[in-house]
């Protein structure tokens, strides 16, 4: 005997099996309340991705920084200044992976960093020594000696996007000497917020350019 279609038990079931299909269809995609397809991610503001903007008028053209690779933690920003330090003073929280400007009434323009790795982090008083816009990279002998690839740089590496200072460099001097590390630019977005450099403290270019146009020489820094 054939069943009945219409009975209320096949009705349900065949609901059932319905809403199975709808549910796993779903788990494909995020869906907004009027069924329409909602955005993974949420929009960055302009404000934002004008600060990171690709730069074209520069020596060497800078690409816009994907800010979906960085957290919004480490992107620009003004805060109150939890330093105490003078205004004017360079402040590089290691712990913190961020970069304080102090400025005038209370507050601090800070910048998310990568730092010195393990075995290469360091500490203290220092200044601006001096800085370079597009600077030549040299290899210190105890890097060439860890790293033997980049020895052909013994003399000095041009200036350009792939150069380890990248588009700006502040470098930082200890009691009237150089002391080999810098504040200096760097294109990896992943790369900020992590112990990750010999001992150098790195910015977006974006961020070491603005950095490099605020702070002159003979800026005081502390290293904490």
């Amino acid at each position: 005997m054939s069943p009945n279609l219409a009975s209320p038990a096949r009705r349900a079931l065949l609901a059932g099996l319905a809403s199975v299909s709808v549910l796993a269809l779903a788990g494909c995609k995020t869906m907004g309340l009027d069924g329409a397809e909602a955005s993974p991610e949420p929009a960055i503001s302009d404000y934002y991705l004008s600060m990171y903007r690709a730069m074209p008028e520069e020596r060497f053209p800078i690409p816009a920084v994907n800010l979906r690779r960085l957290q919004p933690a480490f992107w620009r920003t003004v805060v109150q200044d939890p330093t105490g330090e003078r205004p004017g003073t360079i402040v590089v929280s290691t712990s913190e992976r961020y970069l304080y400007l102090v400025q005038e009434g209370g507050q601090a323009i800070r910048y998310g960093i990568g730092v010195g790795k393990e075995g290469f982090a360091w500490s203290g008083r220092a200044e601006v020594g001096r800085k370079a816009q597009w600077p030549t990279w040299t290899p210190p002998p105890e890097m060439i000696l860890r790293q033997p690839e980049v020895a052909p740089y013994r003399n000095g590496m041009p200036p350009g996007l792939d150069n380890p200072l990248g588009a700006r460099a502040l470098y930082i001097y200890q009691n009237g000497r150089d002391s080999g590390y810098r504040l200096h630019g760097n294109p990896d977005e992943t790369s900020i917020g992590q112990a990750v450099s010999s001992g150098c403290v790195r910015l977006l270019h974006q961020d070491a350019i603005d950095l490099y146009n605020r702070a002159p020489v003979g800026t005081g820094i502390l290293v904490a």
